[in-house]
């Protein structure tokens, strides 16, 4: 397992800062939700992390096994080979190709080539609709079943460390329940560790083990745990109406 530590980072797009000194930190096996509405940074913070963005400060580490790894000084390509997979925002299938296309795509990380039959087995078991409809172009999906595609093909490089961003866009209700509890899943059959940007507080408390939330481009708050999450003022007044 992997932890992620992100320490005072700023970053955006040419001359406009997106994030302020942001610090968060992922520990091994966790699954952590980061929280907050459109425009506050939760992409921003993703694609920094994946190497999309290059942060103009502060640093971003994984801790592999007790080897530090400065993921700001790695190209995404790189990023990938390390274990950190990304599931975006709006899911980016190819959907011309099938799904069983989509999914071996996902297995460019080299580690991840030797044991592709393996991980499409997973991903069909987890997702048994993507095996009914692995001859199927991924563009004629449902919402649903795309944002299911999203998620395997991510589980396909064999990660080490899961970026979901915003998994419920798009998505109805009883769909929305349905794909966070297999993510909740992935914690402990994949021995995963799992960031997830997400706006739907109700639906990530149920598997987060804390979370941050974030306005403006800064961490508002950061919880200790679940419960600190929950029965936070800030939470209370800005998600659940209180």
């Amino acid at each position: 397992m992997v932890e992620l530590v992100i320490d005072n980072l700023v970053a955006g797009y040419g001359n406009v800062s997106v994030l302020h000194n942001v610090s968060i930190d992922v520990g091994e096996g966790q699954t952590v939700a980061l929280l907050g509405t459109n425009g506050n940074g939760k992409s921003t913070l993703m694609r920094s992390i994946t190497g999309l963005i290059k942060p103009t400060a502060g640093s971003i580490t994984l801790r592999d096994e007790g080897t530090d790894i400065d993921l700001t000084l790695c190209s995404p390509r790189e990023i990938v080979e390390h274990g950190v997979a990304l599931v975006p925002e709006g899911r980016r299938l190819f959907p011309l190709l099938t799904v069983e296309d989509n999914l071996i795509l996902g297995a460019y990380r080299r580690e991840a080539r030797d044991t592709l039959h393996d991980n499409l087995d997973f991903c069909f078991t987890l997702f048994p609709r993507l095996g009914e409809r692995r001859t199927q172009q991924a563009g004629s999906m449902s919402g649903g079943e795309q944002q299911m595609l999203a998620v395997a093909r991510a589980l396909m490089s064999n990660p080490k460390l899961l970026l979901i961003d915003e998994p419920s866009v798009g998505l109805a209700p009883i769909l929305v329940s349905q794909m966070i509890e297999k993510i909740g899943e992935l914690r402990d059959s994949r021995g995963l560790t799992i960031l997830m940007a997400e706006q739907n507080f109700n639906q990530a408390i149920k598997i987060a083990n804390k979370g941050y939330i974030i306005v403006h481009g800064e961490i508002a708050f950061a919880s200790k745990d679940a419960t600190d999450l929950r029965e936070n003022e800030m939470v209370k007044s800005y998600y659940l109406g209180a």
